[in-house]
């Protein structure tokens, strides 16, 4: 078993497809482990429960989280999902890595969320250069999460430490590294 292909997939199948392997989750993300690796397997990924409770261990973004005999994505769903996180005042600046080539649409447009269900910010540089990185040369934005609330926008915090917004707009934006 290669950890980073069945972590990926995982990932693909909690987040975006899981109709992909046959399974439904429930409407907070959870899907029971035992009916998960059963599906998986029939799909060409056969992993045991020891393998993966290593690849969720081994995630080092903590993508996973497991309860009981349940397992779902902390963040990052495409698909229709209410994880259950209540509003919170995030610190006073949050980051977002992206790629510099999506600097203009970004400071036309800000941050949107495409098809998941948040913007994802991070709460250090080191981070979001991390994730810009993953999309190509990297650009780190830093987001004036003060300001944004005090004119109503709601923060979340996933389990992973992962910040969420519904968006971003582009005056609350500053390029801090290209």
């Amino acid at each position: 078993m290669d950890p980073v292909k069945a972590s990926k997939r995982l990932a693909y199948v909690l987040r975006h497809g899981p109709d992909s392997i046959g399974i439904t989750l429930s409407p907070d993300g959870w899907v029971d482990i035992d009916v998960l690796l059963k599906a998986m397997a029939s799909h060409g990924l056969r992993l045991d429960r020891d393998q993966l409770m290593a690849v969720v261990g081994g995630s080092d973004k903590q993508r996973f989280a497991v309860q009981e005999n349940r397992i779902r994505a902390n963040q990052g769903h495409s698909v229709e999902v209410e994880l259950g996180y209540a509003p919170c005042a995030p610190p006073e600046v949050l980051y977002h890595g992206t790629a510099s080539r999506n600097l203009s649409s970004i400071f036309a447009k800000g941050l949107v969320r495409g098809d998941r269900h948040h913007v994802h910010l991070s709460p250090d540089m080191d981070t979001a250069r991390k994730a810009g990185a993953r999309h190509g040369f990297p650009v780190v934005l830093q987001i004036n999460t003060k300001d944004m609330l005090s004119v109503g926008y709601q923060f979340f915090v996933s389990d992973n430490g992962v910040w969420l917004t519904a968006e971003v707009p582009p005056e609350f934006l500053i390029t801090l590294e290209t």
